[in-house]
Order: C-alpha cells, then sequence, then structure tokens
C-alpha cells in the first residue's frame, strides 16, 4: 500500500471515518485512479468517469463508518463505482461513447481495436463490466465476483456469454 503513513488500510480506513483529513486524503490518492480507470472502462467515457468517481468517493466517504472491513476499501469503493457505471450505462445506452476507449489495456493483434471497443460497447451493462474488468483492468474472477457481489460461477457465465457476443459482433462475412 502507498499510504503516505505507515498505517494499514484498516487503521487508515477507521480514522478516516473519524474525520481525520489526512486519512482522507491518503484513500482519496491510493485509490482515485483505480476508480476512475473502472468507471472510464466500464462507461467508455472520461466525462462520465469523472462523475461517477468523485460521486462514489463521495458515497463512500458518507458512509465509512458503516464500512464493516468485509472487503478492502479498494473492493468496497470498486462496488460503489461499479454500480454508478451501470446505472450510467443502462440511463444511456441508446448512445453510448467510446471516447475513453483508447486509454484501456485492450489487447493489440495488429490493425484498430476500433470495432472491439464498438463491440464491448454494445454488450449489455452486466457482460461490459466482467469483460472490461477481466481483460482491460486485469481483475481475476474471485476478484469480480467481490466487487460485483456475485458468485464467482455467475462472473464465469457472464464472461462466456459476453465473449459469444463478442465473437459473432466481429465475424466478418465471407
Amino acid at each position: 500500500m502507498t499510504m503516505t503513513t505507515s498505517r494499514s488500510e484498516h487503521d487508515t480506513v477507521r480514522a478516516a471515518a473519524r474525520g481525520e483529513r489526512d486519512a482522507l486524503t491518503d484513500l482519496f490518492r491510493e485509490h482515485w485512479s483505480g476508480v476512475h480507470r473502472l468507471a472510464s472502462g466500464l462507461t467508455g467515457s472520461t466525462n462520465a468517469a469523472d462523475d461517477i468517481a468523485q460521486d462514489a468517493f463521495e458515497r463512500a466517504f458518507r458512509s465509512l463508518a458503516r464500512f464493516d472491513g468485509r472487503s478492502s476499501f479498494r473492493t468496497w469503493i470498486h462496488r460503489i463505482a461499479v454500480n454508478r457505471s451501470i446505472d450510467e450505462m443502462r440511463r444511456v445506452r441508446p448512445t453510448v461513447s467510446i471516447d475513453s476507449a483508447g486509454d484501456l489495456a485492450a489487447p493489440e493483434h495488429g490493425g484498430s481495436n476500433e470495432p472491439l471497443r464498438a463491440a464491448v460497447a454494445r454488450l449489455t451493462p452486466d457482460r461490459r463490466a466482467v469483460v472490461v474488468m477481466h481483460y482491460w483492468l486485469d481483475y481475476t474472477l474471485p476478484e469480480i465476483a467481490s466487487v460485483l457481489d456475485i458468485p464467482e460461477g455467475t462472473v464465469h457465465s457472464r464472461l462466456s456469454r459476453a465473449l459469444k457476443d463478442l465473437r459473432s459482433a466481429m465475424e466478418v462475412p465471407a
């Protein structure tokens, strides 16, 4: 952990819950980039990601007293960001933008990734979430299950269905 002090994340979260500004700053600095990247990858929009990340931190900081520590702070705030991102994706689905997809570490196999990014942008929010988290942000299946608060088997199923959808979308007619 890269907190500015030597205290553990648990101690930092407790200090932040007491309103200690340094602890809040430490949590923000440690997790902002990951939360923003997650929201950007899910929504395909840096503008939406800015709003979602900010909202996720506001919600998390207001609710720190209720944080029970069953998961890491990272998992908890990422869950907030994913839920907000999914809400946003459902709200704007017909006009999905992929303006920030270039920032993502999508695999390069020669040529443009634009068709792949567009196909991912057309996935349902639940399927897009697992694809982006697993392939672009390198989450493991157990991490995705924890963040989404769903069974690992459900993650596997969504990922399998998403890959089938992507294969179908990427097929070039002969």
